[in-house]
This record gives structure tokens, C-alpha cells and sequence, in this order.
């Protein structure tokens, strides 16, 4: 039986509006805009009661090293710049760290969007050969060149190297990591 009870529509009783005569005095508050604005008031006479008592209640010898290094200026406190936070030496090592970091996300994209080319073509095999110089890298090439599919070397760049791989294998040369690795397709 209750449920039928529920499925019957009632009336939606609304709060009053504002009376024409009163209306220069704005929107009529109802009684939930009474209650947030009540709830805010006392939050913060709480907030300004514990506040009070945490001043009556401060240990006037107390000392922490903030209050040396910052100042009050118009009442507000700054704090002293952080412009020679860092000695030279570590200025330098956070920059190579950051040049490396580069480098690495640098290295990480190239290798996506070969990927990403790869899947283009959709070609299934992929042979890797690695070489430790370029004289190597050479006979590799030949090698394989030989054993009758040229097209494998469609895609792949020429022995010269241009002034940004020049660059990178520096910086690679720098870090320890030698050698070269050609990516062959076939």
C-alpha cells in the first residue's frame, strides 16, 4: 500500500516571494540562505575565538629562524629573496642533469615517431644490426645489400652525418655511451 501512497503527485509547496511594497529592499531570504549564512557566521567567530586564544596562550620567548629572515612591510610578511639560493657548482650540475634529461626525452620521441612511420608502411620483419664504427656500419650495409634487397636501405639515412647528430653524438660520447645502431628493414 505504500507504495502506491508514493506514486501519487503532491503538491510542490513554494516559500513566499517578496511582497510588490517591499521589493526596493531586494530578494526576500529564505530560510536555507538564513542557515549558510548563520553556519559561515559562527565558523568564523570560532576560527576568530581560537585565534585570540592561541595569542593569550604564545610563549613570548619563542624564536624560529623565519623571524629573522623575513620582514614585515605595511604589516605583511616577505620573506627574503631566494635569488643566491644556489652555489655556482650546483647551478652547473643541475644544468647538465637538465641538458640530459632533454637529450633522453629528445631520444624517446625520435624513436616514437620512427615507430609511428613505421606503422605507416606496415612492414612486417625488421632486422638489427649493430656496429661499433662506421667502417663496420659500411660492410654491414654492404653485406646485406648484397644478399639482394636494396630496398631495405630505402628509408635509411646516408653514412654522412649532419651538424645536430654531430652535436648529440658529442654529448653521447661525453656520457659514455659508444657505439652506433642501424635499424635495417627487410
Amino acid at each position: 500500500m505504500s507504495s502506491l501512497r508514493n506514486a501519487i503527485p503532491r503538491k510542490a509547496h513554494k516559500e513566499r516571494a517578496q511582497l510588490h511594497l517591499r521589493r526596493k529592499f531586494g530578494l526576500l531570504e529564505k530560510h536555507k540562505d538564513y542557515v549558510i549564512r548563520a553556519r559561515a557566521y559562527h565558523q568564523k567567530e570560532q576560527t576568530l575565538l581560537k585565534l585570540k586564544e592561541k595569542a593569550a596562550l604564545r610563549n613570548p620567548d619563542e624564536f624560529y629562524f623565519k623571524m629573522i629572515k623575513t620582514k614585515t612591510v605595511g604589516g605583511v610578511h616577505k620573506p627574503e629573496s631566494q635569488a643566491n639560493k644556489y652555489t655556482n657548482e650546483e647551478l652547473m650540475l643541475m644544468k647538465t642533469q637538465d641538458m640530459g634529461y632533454i637529450l633522453q626525452k629528445l631520444q624517446t620521441e625520435k624513436k616514437l615517431n620512427g615507430m609511428l612511420h613505421s606503422l605507416d608502411n606496415q612492414l612486417s620483419s625488421k632486422h638489427v644490426y649493430y656496429a661499433d664504427n662506421r667502417e663496420e656500419a659500411r660492410e654491414v650495409r654492404k653485406r646485406v645489400s648484397e644478399q639482394g634487397n636494396p630496398s631495405a636501405f630505402k628509408d635509411f639515412p646516408k653514412v654522412q652525418v649532419n651538424v645536430e647528430a654531430k652535436e648529440e653524438n658529442k654529448w653521447f660520447n661525453q656520457l659514455g655511451l659508444m657505439g652506433s645502431l642501424l635499424l635495417l628493414r627487410g
